[in-house]
């Protein structure tokens, strides 16, 4: 007897759920949670499967569209959130949000690693995120979990907290420190004489700064400032200053900076360009809060350069009978 593929494919639920019982597993198909935005639920029956799409990938009803006009029933062709064209849930409660890009779920790691970490790749800014998906469904599904490095934010469909709260630090434009030194780049110093220390403070360079951030039912308001300036002084010394510095006045005379400087002891004449490179690299503090009560903090640094001549005093010899001025050779700087 010969049965029509039609009657198979309507057994094929049937059948489906008959094996499942016996070995003792769910014949319906379980919905994951349900995410933020406007979606409607999914179900294959035959694949025993639930996701949750967006509105917008659903065609309307209507007559179809007259020749040569295009087809005003669907909004988007193509589903949002997919893997290598299979539909994929956009958010994960515990892996987290759907990336089409990056192609896995995205969650930035909290604590962030410490810099020493090579997943940071040399960075000091942005974040590690980690990337992960499930892997081999025809051999036994197995969670993969890459770590990835990103400047800003990843680009996933559905929009959490900690993406506005980046979205809001990007409004923020967060500029290098403004640096200023006492004497400055285009003066000499002078070993074991004090050298000043401090930064020009704006709303972009030291802040509070504050901005926010924010999707249909959701926003996030974050807050930026400097928590402290650590200095490499070129002579393998370093300075942490927890504030902006003092300004250096002619009226202080030679003493040293009551809050932020350094002595060096050698001259930088063996120094490339005779100079001490200096840099300056600031350390912000990142607070969030969004209107469902989630909050968070994130820390990123922005740093600036300069260098500094540091010579020695040179003694003048004159002849007590009148003869020529001597003046000892430079050393080359």
């Amino acid at each position: 007897m010969l049965i029509s593929k039609r009657v198979i494919r309507s057994l094929l639920p049937s059948i489906l759920a008959m094996a499942l019982s016996a070995v003792g597993l769910p014949t319906e198909p379980i919905l994951p949670p349900k995410p933020q935005g406007e979606v409607i639920a999914k179900c294959n029956k035959i694949l025993n499967k639930c996701w949750w799409v967006p509105k917008s990938t659903l065609k309307l009803p209507g007559k179809p569209p007259k020749p040569g006009k295009p087809d005003q029933r669907e909004k988007i062709s193509k589903t949002v959130c997919e893997f290598k064209g299979a539909v994929q849930a956009c958010t994960d409660p515990v892996k987290g949000n759907w990336s089409n890009s990056q192609q896995c779920y995205m969650r930035r790691e909290t604590p962030q690693p410490p810099f020493s970490d090579p997943r940071w790749q040399g960075h000091t800014d942005g974040s590690i995120w980690a990337c992960t998906r499930e892997q081999g469904y025809d051999q036994g599904r197995h969670i993969v979990t890459k770590w990835v490095w990103l400047p800003g934010t990843p680009d996933t469909v559905v929009v959490d907290p900690v993406t506005l709260a980046y979205q809001a630090v990007t409004e923020m434009e967060l500029a290098a420190p403004l640096i200023r030194t006492a004497p400055d780049a285009s003066q000499v110093g002078l070993v074991n004489m004090p050298v000043w220390l401090w930064v020009a403070k704006t709303e972009n360079t030291w802040g509070p700064i504050v901005r926010s951030a924010s999707v249909p039912g959701l926003s996030v308001t974050a807050t930026a400032r400097v928590k402290a300036v650590n200095w490499s002084m070129g002579d393998g010394s370093t300075v942490r200053c927890e504030g902006p510095g003092t300004p250096y006045d002619a009226s202080m005379g030679v003493k040293g900076s009551p809050t932020c400087g350094h002595r060096y002891v050698k001259t930088s004449h063996k120094m490339p360009d005779c100079k001490y490179p200096v840099t300056a690299v600031a350390q912000w503090e990142i607070g969030w809060q969004s209107t469902l009560g989630d909050n968070g903090e994130i820390s990123m640094t922005q740093q600036a350069a300069t260098q500094l001549h540091i010579g020695e005093a040179v003694p003048v010899l004159v002849d007590p009978d009148g003869g020529a001025v001597t003046v000892p050779p430079k050393d080359g700087c």
